[in-house]
């Protein structure tokens, strides 16, 4: 366990935006940031961070919290690991308490795996730095493809030995588990229960996580024998989905928000050679058809991608159907080809970083003109090939979310195509009210109902219709919020001295039981404080046990929309501060609540008098009713003494 200290320091070093800043692309906003959720596949940007408040609240998912917590939930550590990840950032030691080994191990899994496969990493750059066979076969390749020694040791390329056991060995001798070997993929079981390496005698490609961990593996073989396969790859693990990572994203991500582009190629070999070259904002797909959550990884560092392909004409017809992910996504595609015989590795080796980049710059082509000239050319003069060209092409366009990027390709592609642009809006929208159609089928089968976002972002009148809800749930959370907001400053009226607003209100409705569970819990969590002569700040309530408690609070600290600066200019209209009179704002709140409370025991006891008929329950009953009335005539006159103040 890490001790209590060592959390204070790494939470006081940590600046919020710096490290979302370096997963998700944010841009100030007022006093907060905003940007695209890293959660949710959304066009509008809906996260917010406060560093004031050092939180943020993704209002597409509603995850929201601490930089610990974003860290949990998008690198998926445990509360220790995303603790060492900022201590690490930020040179803070960790001091730890020893915890019992079966709770370290349950809590250590998916960091296990990652040490071991650090281990292999360090295991196979020695095996080439440091034996013969390494630099005669794994060093002399890699020089072979004009990899620098610095290079080299930045992607933390090596070599496996061409022995059965020469990994796993060493590994089970150093201490390391055999199920994490397998599990990592690292080695393979035989039937008698050893273990040999999967990657002998191959050339290494580790595999970096976002925060530059490795978590897999590519192996490359020399050998010539069309038996042996090419590449051998990690299998899929806790720590590796191949469909959710990008090859040198870790080595990229800092120049593709730079220069607000990504490069995306084939291979391992294309993206070491061109960054190499000085174009460092290139990743790969390993190999892999593009999956929508690797555009989804690019598209939150940038809306363009210049797709780089190799010069084989079949394989560039064939991945042109899967480029439509992209679109589909909001991104802007722009490709380039080279000469047939050349990828990027071979292209950039023969013309140097300088004419590589001219190449580029000079070749790039916007992906929808791209394909449209690719696939005519292929139709040539035949009527029936050109007509599904029109459709594949208009196809593209239909995934286009912007309606005036969109437009403007269909001018283009009617000029390219020679045909009436009138044709090609119709066939256009008959695509799209298709899509809308199927979209809408799909979801009454699957039962839409209403995300919490949806019915939090409601107006009052829809709010109700989306959710029934608690009769009191408004007024608790009222109280709630300005507990948060304004609970630890001193009362300034009436006199009333030395007195917080937050003990205050506790006092006040030492007499009212709260109704929803989560604000329930929250009012007995502050009470509990103030009880102890303690005064709960924010944090303590962001970093509460209950994780709903938590939640809420962080939704109430902030807001996904704030008025702009020009408001009042552009429109002359004003808005309240609640602040000028906090006497009225607090005092409201409470009565409002208490107004809620006396009605429903009002409700509660007309019901009991109308089912007796005993007269002595019914003088007990009129005598409550009465009472009852007179403490909601009293709350009413002051609700209105305060109203009109």
């Amino acid at each position: 366990m890490i001790l209590k200290h060592t959390v204070d320091r790494i939470m006081e070093a940590t600046d919020i935006v710096e490290v979302i800043g370096e997963f998700v692309t944010l841009k100030k906003r007022g006093a907060n940031y905003i940007g695209l959720s890293p959660f949710a596949n959304e066009r509008t940007p809906s996260f917010t961070v406060s560093p004031a408040k050092g939180i943020f609240k993704d209002f597409s998912s509603g995850i929201g919290g601490s930089a610990v917590t974003f860290l949990m939930e998008h690198e998926k550590f445990s509360y220790p690991e995303a603790l060492k990840w900022l201590a690490k950032k930020y040179g803070i030691e960790v001091e730890e308490t020893v915890e019992a080994p079966e709770n370290r191990e349950a809590e250590n899994h998916r960091e296990s795996l990652l040490i071991v496969t650090g281990y292999a990493s360090k295991f196979f750059q020695d095996s080439m730095w440091e034996t013969n066979d390494g630099k005669a076969i794994a060093l002399s390749y890699y020089k072979e493809r004009g990899f620098t020694d610095a290079t080299i040791r930045k992607f933390e390329l090596g070599y496996s030995p061409d022995q059965w056991e020469a990994f796993s060995s060493l590994a089970i001798r150093d201490g390391y588990k055999q199920e994490y070997l397998e599990e990592t993929g690292l080695s393979v079981k035989r039937e008698n229960g050893t273990l040999y390496d999967r990657y002998r005698g191959r050339v290494m490609f580790p595999i970096h996580n976002f925060t530059g961990r490795v978590i897999a593996f590519g192996g490359r073989t020399l050998k010539t024998d069309k038996a042996v396969p090419k590449y051998v790859n990690s299998p899929e693990s806790e720590i590796y989905h191949k469909s959710s990572v990008l090859y040198g994203l870790f080595h990229a991500k800092k120049a593709i928000r730079e220069q607000d582009n990504c490069f995306l190629v084939e291979g391992y070999a294309d993206v070491i050679s061109v960054h190499q070259s000085g174009i460092e904002n290139v990743v790969a797909s390993s190999g892999t058809s593009l999956t929508v959550e690797q555009i989804r990884l690019i598209g939150r560092l940038t809306k363009n991608i210049t797709i780089l392909y190799d010069g084989d004409a079949a394989g560039i017809k064939a991945s042109l159907r899967g480029l439509d992910l992209i679109l589909e996504e909001g991104l802007n595609v722009k490709v380039v080809s080279f000469p047939d015989g050349h990828d990027p590795d071979s292209y950039v080796r023969l013309l140097g970083s300088s004419g590589f980049k001219n190449y580029i710059e000079q070749n790039k082509k916007d992906f929808i003109l791209y394909k449209t000239n690719t696939l005519l050319k292929e139709a040539g003069n035949d009527p029936i090939r050109k007509a599904e060209v029109i459709r594949e092409v208009v196809e593209s366009i239909a995934k286009i979310p912007d309606s005036i990027k969109a437009s403007v390709f269909l001018k283009e592609c009617s000029y390219l195509l020679d045909i009436e642009e009138r044709s090609l809006i119709t066939e256009l929208n008959k695509m799209r009210q298709s899509k809308n159609k199927k979209d809408y089928q799909q979801q009454q089968n699957q039962g839409y109902k209403p995300t919490f976002e949806e019915h939090e972002a409601a107006p009052p009148a829809e709010a109700e219709r989306l959710d029934k809800g608690e009769p009191y749930e408004t007024q608790e959370k009222e109280i709630v919020r300005l507990l948060v907001t304004y609970g630890n400053q001193v009362i300034n009226w009436d006199g009333i001295a030395n007195t917080y607003i937050g003990p205050f209100m506790i006092a006040e409705l030492n007499d009212v039981e709260f109704e929803h569970p989560v604000y329930k819990e929250f009012v007995k969590s502050y009470h509990e404080e103030v009880d102890k002569g303690s005064l709960p700040e924010e944090t303590f309530f962001i970093n509460h046990t209950n994780k709903k408690v938590a939640d809420v609070v962080i939704t109430l600290l902030l807001s996904q929309y704030t008025l702009s600066h020009n408001w009042y200019d552009m429109h002359k209209i004003t808005t309240s501060d609640e602040t000028k009179n906090m006497k009225a704002t607090i005092l409201t709140a409470i009565f409002h609540l208490k107004k809620q409370k006396v009605g429903a025991i009002l409700r509660d006891i007309q019901k009991q008098l109308q089912a007796t008929n005993i007269p002595e329950e019914e003088e007990i009953l009129l005598s409550q009713f009465l009472h009852m009335k007179k403490v909601q005539k009293t709350i009413a006159d002051y609700l209105g003494i305060v109203i009109t103040e």
